[in-house]
């Protein structure tokens, strides 16, 4: 039984986590920031750093590497904070680095396979082919918004 490609295709900012590389919607950028110092706040997740005042907006700031499992999380002169614009909210993101930009066809983009990761599959958009290169297509409005990242709603609300 085939599975039907339901993502159109699109600009995609490209990022690593560890060896994998990801992709998220164009769209969902504001902007990248090298990582900074960061405002930690009690009883919150590991994988939430904390928040930054970004010109008077305040900002959770998630580290995907905490979040996905990933070892060894160093922060060096690589490592970037992907400002989220998330309908009514903003949203940071620590990751290894960011690759480029890239524009895919629906016809680049596979459905996801069903399987235990790092990362639940409802969160995947497919998986990208350009070249060589396999992309984690991440939907990434829904990861932020689901309910194991609800406390990102209560900081920045």
């Amino acid at each position: 039984m085939a599975i039907e490609n339901t993502v159109a295709g699109g600009e995609f900012l490209t990022f690593t986590l560890g060896p994998e590389e990801y992709g998220i919607d164009i769209l969902k950028v504001q902007e990248i920031r090298g990582y900074d110092s960061v405002t930690t706040i009690a009883n919150t997740p590991g994988f939430i750093k904390g928040v930054i005042n970004l010109r008077g907006i305040i900002v959770p700031i998630v580290d995907m590497r905490i979040k996905f499992n990933l070892e060894n999380v160093t922060y060096d002169q690589l490592t970037v904070v992907i400002i989220l614009n998330l309908a009514s909210r903003v949203v940071g993101m620590v990751v290894d680095g960011v690759s480029d930009v890239i524009a895919l066809t629906p016809e680049q983009i596979k459905a996801a396979p069903q399987f235990g990761a790092t990362l639940d599959t409802q969160y995947l958009m497919g998986l990208g082919t350009v070249d060589e290169r396999m992309l984690i297509l991440v939907d990434i409005e829904k990861l932020m918004n689901s309910s194991d990242m609800e406390l990102v709603d209560k900081i920045s609300a």
